[in-house]
């Protein structure tokens, strides 16, 4: 077991800008590196920004021009801003970093999280995150007189990873469901055997912002907040202790493993 701190660095009114959050990232990625601090979660919210990971494409962007931060995180485009939570895990994990572990370990805090305030979520197999499941296929309207093709999106989905699979994972809504939505987008990036970035929540946000931009270049699934789904109000400062206490559940409880890497036997 390993100590875990939280450090809330502004919400609401005090929101903190995205290249601030950045710079602290940085500055507690050394730290930890050096062993100066112990493991960490920043926690915040920011004002509107889009941030694109590496492998965002030019046409997943907004159309309108409004700006984008690239950043050096896994993943394609998304958006942060009031009512989504913001948390940055920077974990020292042992070598070589079993990269896909750590995001299940995210994925559950926030699934536990989810079930806490009465929501059921899931993983999804080949996509990282957490989902609000979609209606079943036999659920699903068709337009009179129209015709229904379903098809397998993940075939040309750079971002499938066939890692993220198994037991743990619903099947993906290829012909089989009407549409999953996240609720929970995660990308994070490893240096040094040290953890950076991480996940946003989103609780009560203004969902009109993913509407500019593919978020996380998947075009077949939606965009869920826990507010919508419930129905109700819910609020970044209800949902903040219950994140700290499952992801504290979670991180620091955890028997950290390094990865398994299969060595092909020599001819």
């Amino acid at each position: 077991m390993s100590e875990l701190r939280f450090v809330r660095m502004g919400f609401g009114a005090d929101a903190v800008e995205y290249q601030e959050a950045w710079d602290e990232q940085r500055r507690v990625h050394a730290a930890r590196f050096a062993d100066e601090v112990p493991d960490t979660v920043l926690l915040l919210e920011h004002p509107p920004v889009y941030t694109a990971g590496r492998r965002t494409a030019d046409n997943e962007r907004p159309l309108d021009g409004t700006p984008v931060i690239d950043v050096d995180r896994g993943g394609k485009i998304t958006w942060h801003g009031p009512g989504q939570l913001v948390g940055y895990p920077i974990q020292k994990l042992p070598r070589p970093v079993d990269v896909v572990a750590h995001v299940r370990r995210l994925e559950e805090a926030l699934i536990r999280v989810c079930a806490e305030f009465g929501l059921e979520t899931t993983r999804v197999e080949g996509r990282s995150g957490v989902w609000v499941l979609g209606d079943p296929v036999e659920q699903r309207p068709h337009a009179l007189g129209g015709l229904a093709l379903d098809f397998d999106p993940r075939l040309t989905d750079e971002e499938f990873d066939p890692r993220l699979n198994g037991p743990e994972y619903a099947p993906s809504n290829a012909g089989q469901r009407r549409e999953d939505r996240k609720i929970a987008q995660i990308g994070i990036r490893v240096a040094k055997g040290v953890t950076m970035h991480g996940f946003s929540f989103n609780v009560n946000p203004d969902m009109k912002w993913f509407d500019r931009i593919i978020p996380c270049g998947i075009r077949d699934a939606g965009v869920a907040s826990l507010a919508a789904e419930l129905g109700r109000e819910v609020t970044i400062e209800e949902v903040l202790p219950v994140a700290e206490r499952h992801l504290k559940d979670v991180l620091e409880n955890a028997e950290l493993k390094p990865r398994v890497i299969e060595r092909t036997p020599a001819a």
